[in-house]
């Protein structure tokens, strides 16, 4: 029997336990930390009537088992470790292993979320099978082909039958690439339905800052783990010392690919100045986030995230995929000085700022994403049943 488009939009409505039957064979394949974020809500409403294949692209063990522990219990996760390596090997081994999971339970649908070689992977498995192809974060473009990502992106959304576009910006991106208006949802980010979860509570938040002795809107909160800063070992060095020089305390979660330049390059006098932390529970992390007086970083989720949490984000890329923060949320620098002055500008007036952000609305919707996302998902599967019966 075919799942209607009103079955999913109750689903996305509903509990677990009043989710109509029929609304199994779902597969979510992802493999880092912030694609598990971002689909735990879609987790949340399918429970066990999806499947989730974790490629294990984050292999290390405090990136992935923090996350994992927040997310809803299932029996169908299957965990393939298929590790670090190479791009081009990394690919075709996850390509690999996951097109032995569809060939063993092929479900209905196919989901992947972003631009990641996981993402990828379970896009060309998907298409392999003749599954159709759902493309969570659609649309994204940063126009630098020097990121791998880019080339990810663009590949997945071609291959998708449908692509949940979180913006009217990523609609048109796609629009000009000739992907058929049919194909695109505007759909929101489900970041902004995670985040809102996860968020602990202002006293909780409290809690968190008193154990690592910092105040509210006293410190500057750091990530850095982009191979365009990361790999190059005197840039990074750039960022650190960058860091260290300014006039609130950094704190300075270390992503393990950091680390191991850092320990490579003779790095490690560089991080004294900081506030150093192993990485976060996305809850913990979240309420340094919310707290901080400027965020700065390379990640795009956290660009994201700002825009939710109204705070300030310099992020030191070379580009973004993500330009509706441009001006109001984010400000884009290279490495270099211009962290600094970036910095002080939004220290200036700290308080006035966090009440300014708090009246811009986040580009990336009103927290409703999951139940367009399964609404939409709803009509490309009564679309397809319908083209397999005759209808």
């Amino acid at each position: 029997m075919s799942t209607t488009t009103a079955d999913f939009r109750a689903t996305a409505a509903s509990s677990p336990a009043a989710r109509p039957a029929g609304t199994g064979g779902i597969t979510l394949v992802c493999g880092t930390r912030p694609e598990l974020i971002k689909l735990a809500p879609l987790m949340r409403v399918f429970g066990d009537e999806c499947a989730v294949v974790y490629t294990g692209q984050h292999y290390d063990r405090s990136l992935y088992s923090r996350i994992r522990a927040d997310l809803p219990p299932s029996d169908r996760f299957h965990e393939l470790g298929v590790g670090a390596g190479r791009r081009g090997g990394q690919l075709g081994r996850t390509v690999s292993a996951v097109d032995e999971v569809l060939a063993d339970r092929p479900g209905r649908v196919v989901v992947v979320q972003g631009d990641t070689t996981s993402a990828l992977a379970g896009a060309l498995a998907a298409n392999a099978h003749d599954l159709p192809l759902v493309h969570v974060e659609a649309g994204l473009r940063s126009h630098d082909r020097a990121m791998p990502e880019e080339h990810n992106r663009v590949l997945i959304d071609h291959l998708a039958d449908l692509c949940c576009a979180p913006t009217e910006l990523n609609r048109t991106n796609l629009l000009a690439e000739n992907v058929p208006a049919d194909r695109i949802a505007v759909t929101g980010n489900t970041v902004v339905e995670a985040l809102q979860a996860a968020l602990p509570s202002t006293e909780d938040r409290r809690a968190v800052l008193a154990a690592r002795g910092l105040e509210r809107d006293r410190f500057v909160l750091a990530t850095i783990h982009r191979p365009e800063n990361v790999d190059d070992a005197g840039r990074l060095a750039v960022i650190l010392r960058e860091l260290g020089r300014l006039p609130l305390p950094v704190v300075f979660p270390l992503h393990p690919r950091t680390a191991k330049t850092i320990e490579a390059a003779g790095l490690r006098p560089l991080l004294d100045p900081l506030v150093e932390l192993e990485p976060q529970a996305y809850p913990a992390f979240l309420a340094l986030a919310a707290e901080a007086a400027v965020l700065v970083s390379d990640s795009g989720g956290i660009q994201e995230e700002a825009s939710v949490l109204k705070r300030p984000v310099i992020v030191v890329r070379r580009s973004t995929e993500r330009p509706e923060i441009a001006g109001t949320f984010g400000t884009r620098v290279l490495p270099g000085p211009s962290i600094g002055a970036e910095v002080a500008r939004w220290l200036d007036d700290v308080a006035g700022h966090r009440e300014r952000l708090r009246q811009i609305p986040s580009p990336y919707g009103d927290g409703s994403a999951t139940a367009r996302i399964v609404a939409a998902l709803g009509a490309l599967l009564d679309e397809r049943a319908g083209v397999v019966t005759g209808g």
